[in-house]
């Protein structure tokens, strides 16, 4: 007997996600259509069911309503589901009514060929998750596997240590979303809250080789009103950056206060 493989981190998340939800019916939809984003190929009812923790002839009645609005296109020949073009109308009309997407391309330009790195602008969704809106690759051979859609742990990393100086956030809150973070070298609760405190000081955070080894990552927040930020840039690179992680540092900081400046106006 073949055993089925256990369903990933993410998938957990989204099918608790589903069972929590005040409205169901919507819930199921955005967790059927983030499953279908985020898979290299087309999916069969039964594994999206089992992803989801869905009934599967519940997960064909969402399946079915999210075909007859062209946002999931079906396969009669291999029974498998995947993303239908219906969602880029739904991307294109945000894509054009956010100004940090179209603020932050500019700077992220630069800073990637100035300093030979990945540059990412993400949006900040509370202590969920943060999602990639906007990026920039230099020509340099590192360069990050992601792409605008993707989404990660809101406290991962350096972007994480922003959220949580910036954010108000309780500490109890904070310890308990941390417990469940993977980091490739992982530190611990008390060094954390010592680099969160930093952040604070600074205005902005660094990631020496926690959340990918050998990997540097810089973040700024970006505010579009006062209160939490709402944004981030995120600076990439591998260690040997270090030789300019301080001018890197201020001009990242300065690009973020600019943005915030002129999402703010």
């Amino acid at each position: 007997m073949i055993e089925k493989p256990a369903p990933s981190l993410a998938e957990r998340e989204l099918a608790q996600a589903v069972k929590d939800s005040k409205a169901p019916a919507i819930s199921r939809a955005a967790a059927v259509l983030r499953l279908l984003g985020k898979s290299e190929t087309p999916q069969g009812l039964q594994p999206i069911a089992r992803a989801l923790g869905l009934n599967p002839s519940t997960c064909l009645y969402v399946l079915r309503a999210l075909v007859a609005e062209e946002l999931v296109a079906f396969d009669p020949d291999t029974k498998r589901y995947a993303l239908e073009a219906g969602v880029l109308t739904l991307a294109r009309q945000w894509l054009r009514r956010d100004r940090f997407a179209d603020l932050a391309q500019a700077p992220l330009d630069r800073l990637a060929q100035g300093f030979g790195l990945t540059m990412l602008g993400v949006q900040i969704f509370g202590l969920d998750h943060i999602v990639v809106v906007a990026m920039s690759q230099s020509s340099q051979n590192f360069q990050l596997s992601t792409q605008v859609g993707s989404r990660f742990p809101a406290l991962i990393s350096a972007t994480g240590r922003c959220i949580a100086a910036f954010g108000g956030y309780g500490e109890e809150e904070l310890h308990r979303r941390f417990d469940t973070l993977r980091w490739e070298q992982a530190p611990t609760w008390e060094a954390w809250c010592e680099q969160v405190r930093q952040t604070r000081l600074q205005g902005f955070a660094v990631d020496s080789g926690n959340y990918i080894a050998g990997v540097t990552v810089v973040a700024a927040p970006v505010w579009r009103a006062p209160g939490r930020p709402s944004h981030a840039l995120v600076a990439i690179g591998i260690g040997a950056m270090r030789e300019r992680l301080p001018e890197l540092e201020e001009t990242l900081l300065a690009s973020a206060r600019n943005l915030s400046n002129q999402l703010s106006a």
